[in-house]
């Protein structure tokens, strides 16, 4: 199995998902924030470890000390993606209380946010096919609970008569496919804001599952990312 550390690489933050809504600008350790920047720009397949240790300013050396390989970066930048967006959408549903409707709005939006607001990261996704079978399972493990989740709001809402499905295994992929889509076409400089992408989709969702009542009116975010 490929590590995703080896020495004593600082601490990664993303904010306090709790506050769910509210996201911090991201804290990478240096050659993180560089492997992010440079997968972005050129793909995993196009980036040497070279070309990161020249961004970082280190020497190769210096950076396996902290990395085994390339993909235990890959790794390492997923499973803060994953965790990130599994840690808000568990926060967005707990927002909702009971209720099957604002919990699906919620989970949505917290979603949507996300993956305007940390586009680099959300668009990390498409590179998981160059995992190892191993480390491409443990990444899906991570992110099934996303899947999950959405799955047992809709569920619950189809048993009271709130949402109208024919299918909620199918409908919770379409509505996960949609937002996982984001990251292909938003651009931080269009026209659409974050919080008008997230309203977009929230309305989306509630067509998709048909639902009998509106949620509560997305408040507003309070803090951009960077």
């Amino acid at each position: 199995m490929v590590s995703s550390s080896k020495g004593a690489t600082p601490p990664i933050e993303v904010g306090n998902a709790a506050d769910w809504r509210r996201l911090e600008p991201t804290k990478l350790t240096p050659i993180l924030s560089a492997s992010l920047d440079a997968f972005y720009e050129h793909g995993f397949h196009g980036t040497s470890v070279r070309d990161i240790a020249r961004r970082v300013g280190v020497t190769v050396p210096a950076l396996y000390y902290h990395h085994e390989n390339k993909e235990a970066v890959l790794l390492a930048l997923l499973e803060l993606s994953t965790s990130d967006v599994l840690e808000r959408a568990h926060a967005a549903s707990a927002d909702g209380g009971d209720d099957p409707v604002q919990r699906l709005a919620n989970v949505i939006e917290a979603i949507v946010l996300r993956m305007t607001m940390r586009s680099r990261l959300a668009a990390l996704e498409s590179e998981v096919r160059y995992l190892s079978p191993e480390n491409r399972q443990r990444y899906r493990t991570v992110r099934k609970g996303v899947e999950e989740l959405v799955l047992e709001i809709v569920k619950e809402g189809k048993k009271r008569e709130l949402f109208d499905v024919a299918d909620a295994a199918e409908t919770t992929r379409a509505l996960l496919g949609m937002c996982q889509s984001i990251p292909r076409w938003y651009h931080a400089e269009g026209k659409l804001t974050p919080d008008a992408v997230a309203r977009k989709y929230v309305e989306i969702a509630m067509k998709t599952v048909g639902s009998t009542e509106l949620p509560v009116k997305p408040k507003k975010r309070r803090t951009a990312d960077v």
